[in-house]
């Protein structure tokens, strides 16, 4: 997945694509199951790793895969909100990873985000358990004597 946006110049007309704050708002318009602020995190996320891979990559860029995007997105939200991360996705909307793909490919359809052809919603599906990812790493852990 990659974000563009912007406008394109291709002889002497001028292509619009929409902003990303514009195909947000007609998205949340037609399918308000995601919050609007779900989708600016998940372009956060998205370029939090993008960051990742390049550094891994020693400076590449390359497509992402959805299981990538996954990851990312989990590390970035538990970075952002800690034990809390669970609780603000749900409150966005967001309770799987089929979500976050649904998010996706909405994003894909206006034209903001790309996707290469083998890519597909099933790509985001049983890949991760939200409450593995997002309550596990902070529940209580008695300690043995």
């Amino acid at each position: 997945m990659i974000f563009h946006g912007g406008r394109i110049g291709w002889s002497g007309a001028v292509m619009t694509i929409p902003t990303f704050e514009e195909a947000v708002s007609r998205i949340v318009q037609k399918d308000p199951r995601f919050a609007e602020r779900a989708y600016f995190f998940l372009k956060e996320a998205l370029d939090f790793t993008m960051q990742r891979i390049e550094e891994q990559e020693n400076g590449a860029q390359r497509h992402v895969s959805g299981q990538e995007l996954l990851e990312g997105f989990r590390d970035y939200a538990l970075s952002k909100f800690g034990p809390m991360a669970s609780t603000v996705l749900k409150e966005w909307g967001i309770r799987n990873g089929g979500h976050v793909g649904e998010m996706v490919f909405l994003l894909i359809e206006e034209d903001v985000f790309s996707k290469q052809p083998e890519d597909s919603l099933d790509d985001f599906k049983g890949f991760m358990s939200f409450r593995r990812a997002f309550e596990e790493p902070y529940e209580f852990q008695e300690q043995s004597n």
